[in-house]
């Protein structure tokens, strides 16, 4: 191993069951006390081209995924070819003998001697299972109920194919260090992003989901409805997303916390549903999943270059905050956050997350639920005073809201401009009026802004600005440039709108350099910051071929782009 951490990439085509493999492999891990993350690359097919399962495992806290891979377990013989020239001089892989491959410190395994071809998979579980050091007992545990529904024959047969594996293994003379062995094994969830805002969402009191199937997105929708009965929840798997975005601020109007997820693609269609929303000041929360565009993209890939896109969704003037977790925790938090924002200031409110955090499994600690409370939009002080005006104009643009039915009061809107009793109206200095009561509730929400994240020495000379899932990637490549003595800060934004420059301007100006850490090709987000405070960040570390950003990305971008600072900061000092 090249650190304190070990890097395992499983490689095959879709259809070979590698990620069945990988997530056992995952919790095997978790279980076993270590940390890990997972990145999942796979391609839009049902069968065949190339996919990866890779886990970054350690007993410390992992951040971000790595590039090196110390242990290769090709299903397939591509996966030698396709990843070879990524391992580094002390890794080792895992093929079938039957592939030909001929590289060095590479375990040739006669897998038609250990299993039937169906459950060669399994097989390399045991392999990989033995070669770590997990205990068979704990991982053959996992594999019974993964496949204990499958029938007691084949409950069988994958425990002789594990079984197999790990003997098969442990005979042989392999150049790679066990993990270390964790004494206390610390309870922890194996869970991803998508898992962390489906959760959070239930705790927020959510009642109603609906969405239309779109990569990475529908995980959450999956999740929901796996607990629909238990939880008391409406699932829709609506017949577009025009119709899914309708339902749910029909939902929502009614009472019923509501929630979509969609893809840019999808949220595309739910624009004027959005627009609807703002005009009607009904509470809801959207989540993006990202991934790369224009058109259909790369459809099973991830990006960052949605951000101008939800910012400006909508015609029409109207508050919004968008919330950008960068871990399955942040997830979790946020999404509830979300709700609570949604329900106290009366309209839209997002949660941008990507496909490598929503694919990516953590080793999460379980959540602490005591005094967590769900939002509660029947509930009230007091009543007020007849004739109820649904829009009434306040100081702070937050309008009393009740529930049709739920009292005696008439409860009315219109998608028009209306009066604040919720009836049509064209009067000119009545529309002034609502757009300006709208407006003010953007000041409420920046009362509540998130403040981003300083982490590092004071008046750095390199500091990172990242936001949503570059956030471990980011921390990471700060650690190790801190370890070359290098005075290194991060500035970590998990809320993207609105912002407040008086929560972060003075860290811009305080460093000698700034570079902004994010998924696309323009700097969408070093652009909302020179937009909105004037500063101008210089160095930017864009990734957009659709994989995630690693610590080594930005560590080789930033090299490129610091031999230029330094040459001209070595001539301003001459000046």
């Amino acid at each position: 191993m090249a650190s304190d951490t070990l890097n395992i990439v499983i490689g095959g085509e879709a259809g070979q069951g590698l990620v069945t493999v990988g997530q056992l492999l995952a919790k095997s891990l978790v279980r076993s006390g270590y940390s890990i993350l997972v990145t999942q690359d796979y391609q839009s097919r049902i069968r065949g081209g190339h996919n990866s399962f890779a886990i970054r495992t350690a007993i410390q806290n992992v951040l971000a995924p790595g590039e090196a891979i110390d242990l290769l377990v090709a299903l397939d013989a591509d996966s030698v070819e396709i990843h070879g020239d990524q391992m580094p001089p002390d890794g080792v892989a895992v093929a079938d003998a039957a592939f030909g491959v001929h590289v060095q410190r590479c375990l040739q395994v006669p897998f038609k001697q250990l299993s039937p071809a169906r459950y060669s998979n399994v097989a390399a579980l045991g392999i990989v299972g033995s070669l770590l050091g997990l205990d068979e007992g704990l991982v053959a545990c996992l594999t019974g109920e993964a496949f204990g529904r499958a029938g007691a024959q084949v409950a069988e047969e994958n425990r002789r194919a594990l079984s197999a594996g790990y003997n098969w293994a442990g005979a042989q003379e392999v150049p790679l260090p066990k993990l270390p062995h964790v004494s206390a094994v610390p309870e922890r969830l194996m869970m991803d992003g998508s898992d962390g805002i489906a959760l959070g969402a239930v705790s927020a009191g959510l009642k109603f989901y609906s969405f239309y199937p779109m990569t990475p997105s529908t995980p959450i929708a999956l999740n929901l409805a796996a607990w629909s009965d238990q939880m008391g929840l409406v699932v829709e798997q609506a017949e577009d997303e025009i119709a899914a975005i309708n339902m749910a601020i029909g939902a929502s109007f009614a009472g019923a916390p509501s929630m979509v997820g969609t893809s840019g693609g999808g949220f595309a269609l739910m624009v004027e549903g959005v627009s609807l929303a703002g005009m009607t000041e009904t509470p809801i929360v959207i989540a993006v999943g990202q991934r790369p565009a224009p058109a259909t993209g790369l459809p099973t890939r991830t990006e960052q270059a949605d951000l101008e896109f939800v910012l400006h969704a909508g015609h029409g003037e109207f508050p919004r905050a968008i919330l950008a977790p960068g871990t399955v925790e942040e997830c979790f938090h946020l999404t509830r956050h979300a709700f609570d924002l949604a329900q106290r200031f009366q309209g839209p409110v997002f949660i941008l997350t990507d496909q490598f955090l929503a694919d990516s499994y953590r080793a999460v600690e379980p959540f602490d639920l005591g005094d967590l409370q769900a939002v509660d939009p029947a509930r009230q002080e007091a009543l007020p005073p007849p004739p109820y005006r649904r829009h009434a104009i306040t100081e702070s643009g937050v309008s009393p809201r009740l529930l049709p039915g739920r009292s005696e009061h008439l409860v009315v809107t219109d998608s028009d401009e209306h009066t604040e009793d919720g009836h049509i109206t064209e009067d000119l200095s009545t529309r002034r009026q609502m757009v300006e009561k709208r407006l003010r509730k953007l000041e409420g929400l920046r009362q509540e802004v998130i403040p981003p994240d300083y982490q590092g020495d004071s008046r750095a000379d390199i500091l990172l600005v990242s936001w949503g899932s570059t956030k471990g990637s980011a921390l990471e490549a700060a650690s190790k440039l801190r370890k070359r003595g290098e005075r290194v800060a991060t500035l970590h934004f998990s809320q993207v709108w609105p912002l407040v420059p008086e929560q972060f301007t003075k860290h811009l100006e305080g460093a000698r350099r700034v570079a902004c850490v994010e998924g696309n090709a323009s700097g969408q987000f070093a652009r909302l910051i020179r937009r909105e405070t004037g500063f101008d960040i210089s160095e930017h570390v864009h990734r957009y071929d659709g994989l995630p950003i690693t610590p080594e990305y930005i560590l080789r971008h930033l090299s490129l782009q610091g031999l230029k600072e330094d040459e001209a900061w070595q001539m301003h000092k001459k000046r």
